[in-house]
């Protein structure tokens, strides 16, 4: 699986749009680097940089924005909204895939390193690259800002990580370091810089002092004024989305707002967004107004209909959400990426993969589908309307098991692929067979693994598919039918999937209990089978 870093560079430029294009060019010509978002703001005079690529190859294509921006930033001429202390204000690396933060904070010092050796600037280490508790926070370490770094430069506790404890005044200092997403979350404030500051000042978790904390952990604020959209904004960042989010960041604004008479006017993110901040925001709507939403599409719409997301420019999740900006790339090759037809074609080729596995994951995906539609095809239909309630329970747990199944096409393919590449490993010496050895028990687990999750996911449909067939539209009765045996199929296709690879397992523990499991799992599929078309039998019968 391929290591995806994401890099963040806030560079203290947002009004001169040459300066901006020019960097934007050094990291789109850097190879392995994939330029996601080009967020400039006149007002604060900064433009936040999003792109990715592997641990190696986002370190060069920071280097390279900082090379440009060297040359064409003057940090003495600079001004603007956004507390700032370097042409290159900060740079972090976050984990996106495949990656931990252990290996982001890798490439902080890299950068760091080279950046201070090569352009002779000061740098600090921040979040989890930091080399100490007082560098944690980059607040902390832009304290004074810009202005203050002659004479910080000149204390001991201030001693840059990288580079010489000098003034630079063309370039200022710069910060780097490893972190998880950050929100740069900007709500929207029908009122004066004064009013929008006075509410980031009550939330954010600083507050206004020692005695005076905000009412919200892990958040930055400041109020400032965005002369673009002729208003003021409570500007968060929200340095871990999962203690604060941005519904309850929003909401606690609205209170506020409300408080001093001033209007909420939707809100803004700053550069890009991980999927799960939105279903998040997505969620807490759905349960505080009673909705019954599933579609992931109609939960991100409904997010940024609620957070007013759009207000100040088109919040496009195709441009904005990190998942759904590097899924292109990361799908391109994958069997559920092929169209039915090809799907087909592809199994009845000359080549062991897709095989059986995946077929089985495949028809238990659309038996689980087909069972959703009855009951999307009894919810909210006036002559069952007796029943919503009823669809509200039933309805989920057969779409969460279909949207489960459909990545197992994949996962079993890959396992046997995985398998035949350890068969493949040489066995000349004794350290190459106990490789080997290694190699092909963890292959066979996998092989084993992935058709008992298929015959475990298939099985979860039983029961709210009894109900179903008592309550479900009658005019669906066939389709529920199809359903039925489909899932059994699929509980058939894991069962012999496993079968066929436990003679290859050496563990004998393991070899047991999936042969127990893989059982009990075909038992209980074809007991469910049984039921679901009785149920639905002694309906029609009863005509």
């Amino acid at each position: 699986m391929a290591k995806v870093v994401e890099c963040v560079p806030n560079f203290s430029e947002g009004q001169n749009k040459e300066v901006v294009e020019a960097l934007a060019n050094a990291v789109m010509q850097t190879d392995g680097c994939r330029l996601l978002d080009v967020d400039p703001g006149p007002s604060t005079n900064r433009t936040v940089f999003t792109f990715v690529g592997s641990p190696d190859d986002v370190v060069e294509g920071a280097l390279n924005m900082s090379r440009v921006a060297f040359s064409l930033i003057d940090m003495t001429r600079h001004k603007g909204e956004h507390p700032r202390m370097g042409a290159l204000d900060v740079c972090p690396f976050v984990p996106v895939a495949n990656v931990t933060m252990e290996e982001c904070s890798e490439c902080a010092n890299k950068f760091g390193s080279r950046l201070a050796e090569e352009l002779n600037v000061p740098v600090y280490l921040y979040g989890h690259a930091a080399v100490n508790d007082a560098r944690f926070k980059l607040p902390d370490i832009r304290t004074g800002e810009y202005e203050a770094l002659p004479e910080k430069l000149q204390q001991d506790k201030w001693k840059p990580d990288y580079g010489p404890a000098a003034f630079v005044p063309s370039w200022g200092a710069t910060a780097t370091g490893s972190r998880t997403f950050l929100i740069a979350f900007n709500v929207n404030i029908l009122g004066t810089k004064e009013q929008a500051h006075r509410i980031a000042l009550n939330l954010r978790t600083q507050g206004r002092g020692k005695d005076q904390p905000g009412r919200l952990q892990q958040v930055q604020g400041i109020g400032w004024w965005l002369e673009e959209a002729n208003m003021a904004q409570v500007s968060f960042n929200l340095t871990d989305p999962d203690v604060t989010s941005m519904h309850v960041a929003y909401e606690e604004c609205l209170k506020d707002a409300k408080e001093v008479n001033v209007g909420v006017c939707g809100s803004q993110v700053v550069g890009i967004i991980p999927l799960k901040a939105i279903l998040s925001a997505a969620e807490y709507y759905i349960q505080r107004d009673n909705l019954f939403i599933l579609e992931e599409s109609q939960k991100v719409r409904l997010a940024i209909n609620r957070l007013g997301l759009s207000s100040v420019s088109q919040f496009n999740p195709k441009d904005r959400i990190i998942e759904y900006m590097i899924e292109d790339e990361s799908e391109a090759n994958t069997l559920t990426s092929l169209s039915l037809r090809s799907f087909i074609r592809n199994i009845g080729a000359r080549t062991p993969t897709p095989g059986g596995g995946s077929a089985s994951a495949a028809i238990g995906a659309m038996g689980a589908a087909l069972c959703t539609m009855v009951g999307w095809m009894t919810y909210g239909n006036k002559k069952f309307m007796a029943l919503d309630g009823t669809m509200r329970k039933l309805i989920p747990p057969l779409y969460e098991a279909m949207n489960a199944l459909i990545p197992l096409v994949d996962a079993d393919a890959d396992a046997f692929n995985a398998f035949m590449s350890a068969m493949k490993l040489p066995k000349t010496s004794d350290e190459d067979k106990e490789k080997r050895d290694i190699a092909l028990l963890s292959t066979t687990k996998a092989s084993i693994a992935v058709p008992m999750h298929t015959a475990i996911t298939a099985n979860k449909c039983w029961e709210p598919m009894k109900e179903l067939a008592v309550h479900g539209n009658v005019q669906c009765i066939s389709d529920l039918q199809v359903g039925a045996r489909a899932l059994e199929t699929a509980v058939w296709g894991a069962y012999y999937n496993v079968m066929i690879n436990l003679p290859n397992m050496t563990d004998d523990a393991f070899k047991t209990k999936a042969k127990s499991d893989i059982d009990e799992a075909l038992k209980q599929a074809q007991d469910g089978a049984a039921a679901v078309l009785k149920i639905i039998d002694d309906r029609v019968n009863k005509g």
